[in-house]
């Protein structure tokens, strides 16, 4: 019959026609109502139109720029939009390359290793091992990419968050690199929504909550949420609620070995 594609013969239409699409979605998107799936289509279709890379990211990426922006897809849409220029800006081959960041890799102030109860990667920064970049802001917002680059590829299947503690310890006048801070701050928030899962600052001392004063306006309140400051004499019992001993840092008690974040 005219029109009909039988089994032997070779179809035309994508391998993923409009009913196993919509299979694959759900399945993709199955903590998603289905208010959220049928805006995550919206914003798809209205961002597809008007930068067709757009078709090269997930449903899940699609869902955290939403999310970001309280489901309201004009909004969602402007902000992913913004994204992927910055990214074409920022990361042009597909990856940053070590030899582009070495004075901040130098410092050794990142680490990663371990996974927490829900299955989130475990990041680790050293405040007190970051100076300005020599190299001026850009050589840090780099950095900042290549970081959560690398922390999102390690992402454990249906994993979307990272955990992080922000170490302060030692933490001086030398460190201070306000401008760097936000950018940094920026870069998560603009273009990695959704990505943190929980924030525990740990060990601050008292000139370095001037600084946070700074900072705190600059971050969202859906951020806000999730950063907690840990007591020094809570701090083991405060870490094991989330992460299990085997996978909690030794250096705060645990037996998971930190591995700089360039070597993970």
């Amino acid at each position: 019959m005219e029109g009909v594609v039988s089994p032997e013969e070779p179809s035309q239409r994508s391998p993923l026609d409009s009913s196993s699409k919509q299979d694959t979605t759900n399945e993709v998107l199955k903590d998603s109502t289905d208010a959220e799936i049928t805006k995550i289509r919206l914003m798809r279709a209205f961002v597809e139109a008007r930068d067709p890379s757009s078709k090269e990211v997930d449903d899940l990426m699609i869902r955290r720029f939403l999310r970001a922006r309280n489901l309201d897809v004009e909004k969602g849409s402007a902000m992913f939009l913004k994204y992927l220029n910055w990214k074409r800006s920022m990361i042009p081959n597909g990856y940053i390359s070590p030899s582009e960041i070495a004075e901040d890799i130098a410092q050794e102030k990142l680490f990663v290793q371990g996974l927490d109860k829900k299955g989130r990667p475990i990041i680790v920064a050293f405040a007190a091992k970051h100076f300005q970049n020599k190299n001026g802001a850009d050589g840090f917002k780099r950095y900042v990419a290549f970081a959560l680059e690398k922390l999102c590829s390690r992402m454990p299947p249906g994993q979307e968050k990272f955990l992080s503690i922000a170490d302060i310890e030692g933490w001086g006048y030398a460190n201070t690199d306000l401008r760097g801070y936000l950018n940094a701050l920026s870069i998560l928030q603009d273009c990695y929504p959704e990505r943190l899962g929980k924030m525990f600052i740990v060990h601050a001392p008292y000139l370095f909550m001037k600084i946070w004063k700074m900072i705190y306006p600059f971050i969202d309140d859906n951020t806000k949420k999730k950063i907690v400051f840990v007591e020094n004499k809570k701090l083991k019992s405060t870490l094991l609620e989330e992460i299990e001993e085997s996978q909690l840092p030794d250096i705060y008690g645990g037996q998971m070995p930190l591995v700089p974040i360039q070597d993970s």
